[in-house]
């Protein structure tokens, strides 16, 4: 055989990792095992939009696998309440732990019972991972014996006696509660392999700073941007308007606590300047909505600050609209719109009388002016959010995590809309000159969303990229918006609930034909019976029958309302969804009541689920994406090993003098 420069070289790079034929040959039949176990768990998610409870107890029970697990591994012979019991000891171990504890008569027993339900629990999650990979999930500090426990061998000597004795052991020192913690962090570990998120972490929920804080603590994962994450990505770049706009919608859901609780961002100097220039103002139309879960606090303050802070958000709108023609939001600059003495505004021809006409900071002469404390409140506002260390952490975690897209074993992700024309074709947008559609529109929008944060301070580059991370947020061709316009102003101030309509692309309405699916498939690279779309953005309406399956089975759109806010509207709380080595299983999850219920009365997300997509044969690991990468490396060691046999490469430490 014959090797080029460039593949040698290769090849010699290999060597320093194995330097044998023995370590090339080892390696191969290591790999050539893993190839052959089933393909791990994936868990998909969407739309969470800060309800950080909810998020927490699906992630924790795998959206019902470990429940699932532990009814096969226990049996219909443990009653329904242990078990139910055990799984909420599985998701909240720290805190269901001593509540367990306070409960018994005999502790010790209790524990000897706990800790072999959990190992017999642990080997069952265990069985598709190899040895290796599960002992890198076990913590170093008990790691030892929680591997003799979940792979003792017992050919030779009582099983109940062996178990016996550590536990015991375990017991009598006083670790049984650090092993029955550290079990139940094993458990949920090896239950998902992977997790994907589907966009829209971000508002009208109270915390998604604490989403953001468990995504980053997770083994696994990544992010498909939606459209209310990319303008907190903008705010935390430094866009005035970006910034402008998060609090626009922070106020308005009256979430405060993610902003100074979560983030340390104090809006003391906005609400110093709201009480002075709009005290005197019908607030009826700007007060927010109050969750009952939480403390309202004082609803006029942040009815003042919804106000000064929309207004400031609709003069710094009006100025990227004109310096972003491209955009074309020509006539959606709204207070270049208004006739200030007529108390009206001019929309598509048409002039609608204002429901609020008080504008104590426009000048009419020139809207979009900032007045000198507009000036300082904005220039305050932008430096909290460039220096708030811990929404800079998350926004680099957005960035390094996330995507506009992902492909993943077969599986298109994506947050919005591909947008498309009445007529079924990929709808073209130009930008920069140049005209871009279906895949191509998404590589461009990702390039254009990271230049936003990574081009240099004070550029043109990095304003037209922030510019850019708002159009995303609400233009009418972005992929993560999907509709005509953000109607927000006419929600405000027009009467007219026919100006409220917010237009859906014709993508919505494609989606329903399997050959739409077929023709995006296509677009993204993918082709073949198990590849499939999965959706977030528009929640479903459940409650009126729509379906969130579509394309004839092709794409799913998995977001059903994790946000309260939306409850009534879809009539359940939230889809998700699981592929297995068997296939793809969609789960439908009813209203969450509280994470204190749950631990203290065990109850769970009351769900359903059902296949819809059952695999013609079991999904191994050499099926996926890294199947395909481990098959690519055996060729490659293969290769290696030829070229030792050859005197190509020379094995051990002689390959150093090549270099």
């Amino acid at each position: 055989m014959e090797y080029t420069g460039e593949h040698l070289r290769y090849l010699r790079r290999l060597a320093q990792q194995f330097p044998t034929i023995a370590a090339a040959s080892s390696e191969i039949i290591r790999i050539e095992a893993v190839l052959r176990l089933p393909k791990g768990t994936e868990h998909f998610m969407s739309d969470l939009h800060g309800e950080h409870e909810a998020f927490v107890h699906i992630l924790n029970s795998a959206s019902g696998v470990i429940h699932e697990k532990i009814d096969v591994v226990l049996g219909p012979g443990v009653p329904a309440a242990e078990r139910a019991e055990l799984a909420t000891l599985v998701y909240y171990p720290n805190q269901k732990l001593p509540e367990l504890k306070a409960a018994q008569q005999d502790l010790k027993a209790w524990y000897r019972q706990t800790l072999l339900r959990l190992i017999q629990l642990c080997r069952f999650v265990s069985s598709k991972h190899t040895r290796a990979h599960v002992r890198a999930c076990l913590p170093e500090n008990c790691g030892y014996i929680l591997d003799e426990l979940l792979h003792a061998h017992f050919e030779d000597h009582d099983k109940d006696q062996y178990y016996g004795e550590i536990i015991e052991s375990i017991i009598r020192y006083g670790r049984a509660d650090a092993y029955i913690i550290r079990f139940c962090e094993v458990i949920k570990r090896l239950a998902v392999d992977r997790l994907h998120i589907v966009g829209d972490l971000f508002d009208r929920g109270p915390r998604p700073d604490r989403i953001l804080d468990s995504l980053m603590a997770h083994h696994h994962v990544d992010i498909q941007w939606g459209n209310h994450d990319v303008v907190w990505m903008g705010a935390a770049s430094g866009s005035p308007l970006c910034v402008m706009t998060v609090l626009k919608t922070t106020l308005a859901y009256n979430n405060l606590d993610t902003l100074e609780g979560g983030y340390g961002i104090s809006l003391r100097t906005l609400d110093r300047f709201a009480q002075r220039v709009y005290s005197d103002c019908d607030l009826s139309r700007w007060m927010p909505h109050a969750d009952p879960r939480s403390n309202p606090g004082d609803l006029t303050a942040a009815a003042r600050m919804h106000k000064a802070v929309t207004i400031l958000m609709l003069k710094l709108e009006a100025r990227v609209i004109a310096r972003n023609p491209e955009f074309r939001m020509a006539g959606r600059d709204y207070l270049n719109q208004i006739d200030y003495a007529a108390g009206t505004v001019r929309l598509k021809g048409k002039t609608y009388p204002l429901l609020d006409t008080s504008f104590p900071t426009v000048d009419p002469a020139d809207p979009t002016r900032l007045t000198p404390e507009e000036e300082q409140v904005l220039k305050e506002l932008v430096r909290s959010f460039a220096e708030s260390e811990r929404l800079q952490r998350h926004v680099q975690f957005l960035y390094e995590q996330g995507a506009f897209y992902k492909i993943c074993n077969g599986n298109l992700l994506y947050h919005g809309a591909v947008p498309m024309t009445p007529a079924g074709k990929f709808a073209a947008e130009t930008f920069e000159g140049k005209s871009y559609s279906g895949k191509a529109l998404f590589d461009y929008c990702d390039r254009r969303a990271r230049q936003g944060y990574f081009a240099p301070a004070g550029s043109p580059e990095r304003q037209a990229g922030q510019d850019f991370l708002w159009y995303l947020w609400c233009g009418a061709l972005s992929p993560l918006f999907g509709r005509s316009a953000m109607t927000t102003f006419e929600r405000i101030y027009i009467a007219d609930p026919a100006t409220h309509a917010e237009i859906k692309d014709p993508y919505y309405r494609l989606i329903e034909a399997p050959e739409t699916a077929d023709r995006i498939l296509k677009e993204f690279g993918l082709t073949g019976e198990g590849c499939h779309i999965v959706n977030g953005h528009v929640p479903v309406r459940a409650i009126e029958g729509e379906s969130p399956v579509k394309g004839g089975g092709k794409l799913i759109i998995i977001d059903g309302g994790f946000c309260r806010a939306y409850h009534s509207k879809t009539g359940i709380a939230g889809y998700t969804l699981v592929y297995n080595s068997r296939g793809l299983i969609l789960r439908t999850h009813q209203p969450f009541e509280s994470a204190q219920k749950a631990i203290h009365q065990d109850e769970d997300i009351a769900s359903k689920s059902e296949y819809i997509y059952n695999a013609p044969s079991r999904i191994m690991v050499r099926d996926t994406d890294e199947g395909g990468r481990k098959l690519a490396l055996i060729q490659d060691l293969s290769a290696l090993v030829e070229a030792y046999r050859i005197g190509a490469v020379p094995q051990g430490n002689a390959v150093q003098e090549l270099f």
